[in-house]
Parts: C-alpha cells; structure tokens; sequence
C-alpha cells in the first residue's frame, strides 16, 4: 500500500477531561496517515486520482474546533470515520497530541482503522 500524510498539523481546541482544558484553548498536534494505491495517481499526475491531504486538514479542522469532547479518542475515531468515507483509503491513523498538558513528555493517542 501507498501512503498519502499530513504530519504535525497544529489545530487550537478546547478537549479534555478537566474542566480546564474545556475553557481554555490549547494546541492539538496530528498526524495522518491514510493507506491507499496511488498506482493511478502515479501514471496521471492527476489529483482526482490521489487522496488530498488538503481535505484530511479541513476535517481535522472541523473536527477539532467544533464542540468539546472529554477524549482525544473520541476526536481521532471522528477524523478517521470521516476520512474513511473515501472508499479508496484502505487504513487510516490518526495521532493526536496534546503538547501542552504535562511539564515533561508529550501524551496522545494513535488510532487505526482498516475497511
């Protein structure tokens, strides 16, 4: 399989599990990494026929700054599902990080999802 990503998108939002990180801004960190076979794409130079990595940050966009949700998971399985409706992708990850939560260290979460 190929690969079509976007690393380290820097996306302001408000989730979290305390109170917090539901009131005050803080950055989220993706990456995303959708599996695919980009033979056609690679004949062509044609974007119709490749995944846009454009598209994969509007969602995340939306995704992110829309209404607050306790888990990075939930937010990850929401990007995923979404991306997911293109029916060439194969698998798709999702990372998420927060890098402002902890004094040292960087906590996230990875989620994998194959059609």
């Amino acid at each position: 399989m190929d690969t079509v990503f976007v690393e380290n998108l820097e996306i302001i939002g408000t989730h979290g599990v305390l109170d917090h990180e539901r009131q005050f801004e803080q950055k989220f960190h993706l990456d995303i990494v959708a599996a695919f076979d980009a033979s056609a794409a690679g004949v062509s130079d044609n974007l119709k026929d490749t995944l846009d990595y454009v598209a994969f940050c509007r969602i995340a966009r939306e995704t992110i700054e829309a209404e607050p949700v306790y888990l990075i998971e939930k937010l990850a399985l929401t990007i995923a599902n979404r991306i997911l409706e293109d029916t060439r992708i194969a698998t798709v990850s999702v990372t998420i990080r927060k890098p402002s939560v902890l004094a040292s260290g960087v906590p996230g979460v990875t989620l994998t999802r194959t059609r």
